[in-house]
């Protein structure tokens, strides 16, 4: 890749976003740290290099190549190294968790599977796990949510009450779970 085009993209290119607290540690299950290492692996050493490969070899064909090709080469490269860029902020962050947590089972803390009730009786079970690995859809809360973290340190029978932007919510801990 020139210079010059990427001196332009950095340029234009957003800061990149961190999405924990200031001075706070990425905190990671066993599969969120295997998960962020793959990724970085596929991009760093098959995806970019392939890419830079079609790059050089479309560039080389000199005019008889497609200039809106070598546009989306260079900007899916882009792409990757602000994704490369990312996901080595977030590892040099990096703090594995063990589970389960060597100071007890009995409260709710990172990596905890907890069931949980609310006041219509419905129970519902979210596991807490690192930003990067959370899929509300799927149960899996970043530690930072607000669920996540009115349910952090409860114990079972306890009440969590959780400030959403729509209003409060209070919730029962019915099971901790750390599988």
């Amino acid at each position: 890749m020139d210079e010059d085009a990427s001196a332009s993209n950095e340029a234009e290119a957003p800061e990149l976003k961190i999405p924990i607290p200031p001075g706070s540690r990425n905190y990671l299950t066993a599969q969120g740290a295997e998960a962020l290492s793959r990724e970085l692996h596929e991009l760093t050493a098959v995806q970019r290099p392939r890419l830079q490969a079609e790059l050089a070899a479309a560039t080389a064909a000199g005019k008889t190549a497609d200039p809106d090709d070598i546009a989306a080469i260079r900007k899916r490269l882009g792409e990757i190294d602000r994704r490369i860029a990312y996901l080595d902020a977030m590892a040099g962050l990096a703090e594995l968790v063990p589970l389960p947590p060597p100071e007890g089972r009995d409260r709710v803390k990172f990596g905890a599977a907890v069931r949980v009730r609310d006041p219509r009786g419905v129970e519902t079970e979210y596991r807490i796990v690192g930003v990067d690995e959370a899929d509300p859809g799927r149960g899996l809360l970043g530690w930072p949510s607000p669920v996540a973290r009115a349910l952090i340190g409860k114990r079972v029978g306890e009440l969590a009450l959780v400030r959403l932007p729509e209003g409060e919510l209070t919730l029962t801990v019915v099971a901790i779970d750390y599988r």
